[in-house]
């Protein structure tokens, strides 16, 4: 894995192997199949841009696919599940609510960050992109390897480990524990099943990411009709005294603003498919600016519903709030809430399929991954290789003991890249004040996400020490990797060669092409 100098252009000591040009392969060359294409002979949901003969991905995703990836996102089974987070540290229903709307607040600030860098450097990758962009190359590559090794696995592993148990569950019944491998298996049929429908048929997963996104609004809808109208029935006792023993422990405050912010993580994800957005200059800010007062405004009426419903010692409790709330107040409706659960895992898990293989495509691409993760398919101009290999890395997570454990140890970790990556529009402003920058958000936005941020991983390492000190360790771990990777070019023949050979012999496993960029 050499070292790419620049974002915008791989060095060609890279190892990205292409066809030989005097006699290629068949299966691997990409003309020949856009030819076909052009005499509807192709048989793939994906298709090139007008130059068929390019090897590129497809600005395919308009102003509603963006809004269903990050919907799809930040509307997974979280707020279904786990809203208790907030409420068992600040143990006061007022405080609880005035958390969600700063988190959401605090989410807004950071994607209209975000919405500045990805027009400014409308490069997919997302926050991988704006580190290596503003400060280089190992920075960059510490973040991706968090990332590919901790933090895409683990989420997916979860999410389909989530999906399982809801689906699951009819089937065993309360009083009948599901047996571990049944949810194993079926988490991984998920993500293998998801992962081929986005190599192959990205057109399908958009329309699926549209209907369920769509769903997920009608279900929490559901919820907070149902709890507007219990209030409006005169159930307010528990809004009686809602700051009554609130907590005022800073640690406490922490905890209960990352519980809020994890249920809101995701804003920026659109971000790392922004070379596959038609417009981004447009759909880009569009998209988050449509996406986050809704986020905001349904899940604090949700959150108000839950607690209209539940007490505070109810929510605690509950492993399930969402479907703890339908059995108490739906009676023999109470089923829908499980479906919509296991409904928002699923089109959760799909799009941090299709959105984090850009990250690892982006990152190959640069020389900071194998290079063959950099190839895209010669039929379905996707990112085949990278959506693979980060399959075979989630399927290797279901059967790791302590998954949650390792989310865990690295949720502060990317809190600080995250930190980083707004930072950046700062440093920018700096170093690049002519940069063109179609939005241009005023210095206080950055400047304050920043300083939230800085409280909220700085605030934790007394509180919790030990998962922070893992965290770092996991991070550090990667130094000699991108040493040995990235930046050791000098490699002995024999080595060179084994990579080489790995690298065609995947290429033609995959079909797949390096990709080819304009002149």
């Amino acid at each position: 894995m050499p070292a790419a100098d620049e974002l915008q252009s791989p060095t060609s000591e890279m190892v990205l192997l292409t066809p030989n040009t005097e006699n290629p392969p068949p299966s691997l060359v990409a003309g020949d199949h856009a030819e076909k294409q052009a005499n509807g002979q192709g048989g793939r949901e994906g298709s090139a841009e007008s130059d068929s003969s390019r090897v590129v991905m497809k600005k395919q995703l308009g102003l509603l696919e963006g809004v269903a990836i990050i919907l799809g996102i930040i509307f997974g089974s979280g707020i279904f599940v786990s809203p208790k987070g907030v409420i068992q540290e600040v143990d006061a229903v007022g405080t609880s609510l005035v958390i969600w709307v700063l988190c959401g607040l605090l989410s807004m600030i950071g994607a209209l960050c975000y919405a500045e860098l990805g027009t400014a450097i409308p490069k997919s990758g997302g926050d991988y992109a704006y580190i290596f962009e503003a400060y280089g190359s190992l920075p960059a590559f510490l973040y991706l390897w968090d990332a590919m090794m901790i933090f895409v696995p683990t989420t997916n592993a979860i999410m389909g480990l989530t999906f399982a148990s809801y689906v699951l569950e009819p089937f065993f019944g309360g009083a009948c524990h599901i047996p571990k491998i049944a949810l194993q298996l079926l988490a991984a049929a998920t993500i293998i099943f998801l992962t081929y429908l986005n190599s192959y048929y990205m057109k399908i997963t958009t329309k699926m990411q549209n209907i369920i996104m769509f769903t997920k609004i009608a279900a929490l809808v559901l919820i907070i009709i149902v709890g507007l109208v219990w209030m409006l029935m005169g159930n307010t006792e528990n809004f009686s005294r809602p700051f009554e023993s609130t907590q005022t422990d800073p640690g406490k405050l922490s905890v209960a603003f990352y519980s809020g912010i994890f249920s809101y993580a995701g804003w920026n994800y659109l971000n790392f498919m922004t070379e596959e957005l038609r417009d981004p200059y447009r759909n880009l800010p569009r998209a988050i600016y449509i996406s986050l007062p809704l986020v905001t405004g349904i899940y604090v009426l949700a959150n108000m519903a839950y607690l209209a419903v539940l007490s505070p010692s109810e929510m605690i409790a509950s492993n399930a709030i969402a479907v703890t709330f339908g059995n108490k107040i739906l009676g023999g409706f109470a089923l829908i809430i499980p479906v919509m659960v296991a409904i928002s895992a699923f089109g959760g898990l799909s799009v941090h399929i299709m959105t984090s293989s850009r990250m690892c495509f982006v990152g190959a691409r640069n020389g900071h991954m194998p290079a063959i993760l950099s190839h895209i398919s010669v039929k379905s101009y996707t990112p085949l290789p990278s959506l693979v290999f980060l399959c075979f890395l989630s399927i290797v997570m279901l059967v790791v003991s302590d998954v949650y454990v390792l989310i865990t140890y690295s949720s502060i970790v990317e809190s600080f890249f995250i930190m980083l990556s707004v930072s950046a529009v700062l440093y920018f402003r700096y170093t690049r004040p002519c940069m063109e920058r179609p939005i241009n958000v005023s210095l206080w936005i950055p400047a304050l996400f920043v300083v939230v941020c800085a409280f909220l991983v700085v605030v934790p390492i007394y509180v919790a020490p030990y998962e922070v000190g893992m965290g770092v360790l996991i991070t550090l771990i990667g130094i000699p990797f991108y040493y040995v990777g990235v930046v050791w070019q000098n490699k002995p023949k024999w080595v060179q060669q084994a990579i080489d050979s790995v690298t065609f012999t995947c290429q033609k496993m995959f079909l797949s092409a390096k990709e080819e960029k304009k002149d």
